[in-house]
């Protein structure tokens, strides 16, 4: 887990959403490998000062996603395919939140696709 000293939690939003964020991000950078044990909901709650009953509602999101599984008595596992099918869903959430307002914006401003892909060169170069 990639714990970051108790990282911040964003007022904004739910924490059990943001535990689960953590942990799906953890299970994309390879921090958390496909069939390899999760931290308990008691330790999540430990670690960032929460009640364990928003840790375990953030555990459970991902298993209701089929994220995560439980292996009774044992503890929670990450599930075989979890890494691709949360990169899938942050790719659609990226193309939907991201890409299609950019597209969008740049037509108003009558920016051509080979301009926008230039002006994304530029950046990825600097």
């Amino acid at each position: 887990m990639n714990q970051q000293g108790g990282a911040a939690v964003d007022e904004s939003r739910p924490i059990f959403v943001q535990i689960a964020e953590l942990i799906e991000n953890d299970i994309i950078a390879g921090a958390l490998p496909e069939e390899s044990q999760v931290p308990s909901t008691n330790e999540f709650a430990a670690f960032h000062r929460i009640n364990p009953a928003t840790a375990g509602k953030g555990v459970n999101l991902l298993v209701d996603e089929g994220i995560l599984y439980k292996k009774r008595g044992i503890g929670m596992f990450v599930a075989t395919g979890a890494r691709d099918t949360l990169v899938a869903k942050r790719r659609d959430r990226f193309q939907n939140e991201f890409v299609r307002p950019l597209v969008t914006e740049a037509g108003k401003l009558g920016i051509t696709q080979a301009q926008l892909v230039e002006m994304i060169r530029r950046e990825d170069s600097e």
